[in-house]
């Protein structure tokens, strides 16, 4: 019986193994796009995102990939310090729901801004591939 434990132990650990390495993948793909966007690295956001990606804003107006991968590429807007924080990632199989806090600074046309807030990202794996599917924030007051 002890023999049969021993055998059977590992093969119920993987399951909880793979999921700790998807959280930890989720949180680095969070940080590459930070990354990106402080870059302008369009072509980068663009591996990260699906297809059919949705961004809602914190004034309700929704962005999709192309409009979105447009924002990342205008100049206009240089952040200089673009970080998530507090990153809790809850998974749901081949969903990952990750919520945060942020702070943005730089200038946007020329103005100066720092903005602090909320978000929540939708992550699926498609086809070996973690893509966000949908993303909001919100900005604090």
């Amino acid at each position: 019986m002890k023999r049969l434990t021993l055998f059977y132990l590992p093969l119920l650990l993987v399951p909880f193994l793979a999921e700790a390495q998807d959280k930890t993948r989720i949180a680095a793909l969070e940080n590459s796009w930070n990354q990106a966007e402080l870059h302008n690295d369009a072509h980068a956001v663009d591996l990260l995102l699906a297809d059919d990606f949705v961004m809602t804003v914190a004034d309700g107006y929704t962005l999709d990939k192309t409009q979105m991968l447009a924002s990342v590429r205008d100049t206009s807007y240089r952040p200089d310090v673009l970080q998530s924080d507090n990153m809790e990632v809850r998974m749901y199989g081949n969903t990952a729901i990750v919520t945060g806090s942020y702070l943005e600074k730089g200038k946007d046309k020329g103005k100066p801004f720092e903005r602090r807030g909320r978000f929540t990202d939708t992550w699926i794996n498609l086809a070996g591939q973690w893509r966000c599917v949908a993303s909001h924030f919100s900005v604090k007051p």
